[in-house]
């Protein structure tokens, strides 16, 4: 990623992020299940994004360089991890900021949409925008899934995890298995009984009610989500007017393929801020 680690104490915990600097608009990038920030050093790393726009990546409490939350029951949820964004934003002064979410990040992000009034628009990448009632239209059937909640991983699943994640035959670098490995895997299980119990906002109604931008990719190969589910959704404002769909790409497209990606992120944040 090329810039130092930083940190800022919040009530979620120590949280350690990076930033570009800069003055243009921010952007909050939210990583995935077992993963962290680095996900997106590939666009941390693009002059042309970086001189344009103030960019942010930051690991969830229980991730990567940030503490374990130190009140589990209100930080581990998509509800609460929105919360600990919220408050990391609040910790740097950040009063607007364009929102990027992966995976679970997206889910997060779509959580921010409706609850965080400082939210210009938002892109989510390999993430379904679904309630409880939309949760097996929206997902495809996978091995994968059942370790998405399972609280402690083997050496073999960090590994199975963190590979599925990237994309079959996407190189694994060590910090991926690391990441797996390192996340505080009480999150998960914290996470299932915060969705069983809808706790969370429901995704696919703030995605057809929101008035805010929202940006939809995913990879045609995306072993988890069900691309059809995604042209179904009623988007109220939906970006361009299409789902992206970047065919022979998996769950990450934006790492796989950034020469492919990072353009169409490009014109969306020029268009949204």
């Amino acid at each position: 990623m090329h810039r130092p680690a930083q940190y800022v104490e919040t009530e979620h915990g120590r949280i350690c992020h990076v930033d570009s600097g800069g003055a243009g608009p921010a952007v909050l990038f939210l990583h995935g299940n077992s993963s962290g920030k680095e996900i997106f050093a590939r666009q941390l790393a693009s002059e042309a994004l970086c001189t344009r726009h103030r960019l942010l990546a930051f690991d969830l409490p229980g991730h990567g360089g940030s503490q374990d939350a130190p009140a589990p029951e209100r930080s581990y949820s998509i509800h609460g991890f929105a919360d600990a964004a919220i408050a990391f934003l609040g910790a740097l002064g950040i009063e607007r900021a364009v929102l990027v979410g992966w995976s679970l990040g997206g889910h997060i992000a779509l959580e921010l949409m409706a609850r965080w009034p400082g939210t210009i628009a938002a892109w989510i990448v390999g993430t379904p925008p679904a309630g409880r009632a939309d949760i097996g239209a929206a997902f495809r059937p996978s091995p994968h899934m059942a370790l998405t909640f399972q609280e402690s991983f083997t050496d073999d699943e960090a590994r199975c995890y963190a590979q599925e994640a990237i994309g079959a035959g996407v190189p694994l670098e060590p910090w991926m298995l690391a990441a797996a490995r390192r996340a505080d895997g009480r999150f998960r299980r914290w996470m299932a009984e915060s969705a069983l119990a809808g706790r969370d906002l429901d995704g696919r109604e703030i995605a057809e009610t929101s008035p805010l931008p929202l940006a939809v990719v995913c990879g045609g190969d995306d072993p988890f989500v069900d691309t059809g589910y995604l042209a179904a959704v009623r988007y109220r404002n939906l970006w361009a007017d299409q789902v992206h769909i970047f065919e022979g790409l998996g769950h990450a497209p934006f790492w796989e393929a950034p020469e492919r990606v990072d353009p169409l992120f490009a014109r969306f944040l020029a268009d949204v801020a």
